[in-house]
């Protein structure tokens, strides 16, 4: 039978978190995450950097076996990932998310965050420059803002004590419009599963600090 969790082994140690994060791929299939908390993981990895606040990462959420089947096809050889875990999260980045460009900076001078002066001369600077970017400049701003939300999700999900795996592989050119959604307005950026490891994920080698650096 299914069991319904709550907190899952929470943890807020660094090491924990980080340092034995592992790709898993084979998950616990009755291990179901509830929305409530995974409502709660989508919020506080909201709180990743995005380029001037812009926030134009979309999120979603697959986690019923309908969702699933429908999913599962789209997912070449990460089809276990998504069969067993409690959830797999597609990534988006929203092609037009200027459009909360003036309740972003409003709210932020509502709750306290920013004055509204800085609000205004921030808002005569951005837009201006949003309008005027390229596609391929705003690609690349939307990809990187997408990247780091995606990175923070699986962390975040670590401290509430589920595994994930990442995946570029499944077919980015249909799974917009087979979910529903306007394929040019939200582009797909990462498929990540999440659930209970049923199988360990292996540790893996990183270059050394010397290799990958330069210092000036």
């Amino acid at each position: 039978m299914s069991t319904s969790t709550g907190k899952f082994h929470t943890t807020n140690d660094f090491n924990a978190i980080v340092l034995e994060r592992r790709s898993v791929k084979v998950y616990d299939p009755e291990v179901k995450i509830s929305r409530e908390e995974m409502t709660e993981i989508l919020a506080e990895a909201t709180r990743a950097p995005s380029s001037v606040n812009m926030q134009p990462w979309r999120f979603l959420v697959i986690d019923s076996a309908e969702g699933k089947a429908k999913l599962a096809p789209l997912a070449s050889f990460n089809q276990t990932q998504v069969l067993t875990s409690s959830a797999a999260i597609a990534v988006f980045y929203d092609a037009n998310n200027i459009e909360y460009m003036d309740e972003i900076f409003g709210k932020a001078v509502e709750l306290g965050y920013m004055p509204s002066d800085v609000r205004d001369m921030q808002m005569q600077q951005v837009k201006p420059y949003y309008e005027k970017i390229t596609a391929a400049e705003m690609r690349d701003v939307n990809l990187i803002d997408s990247g780091l939300i995606s990175m923070q999700l699986m962390l975040v999900a670590r401290a509430h004590g589920y595994d994930t795996n990442a995946m570029a592989g499944y077919d980015k050119e249909h799974i917009a419009e087979i979910f529903g959604l306007d394929k040019e307005r939200f582009q797909p950026v990462m498929l990540i599963s999440i659930g209970k490891a049923a199988k360990e994920g292996y540790p893996s080698y990183r270059l050394p600090v010397e290799t990958i650096t330069t210092w000036a």
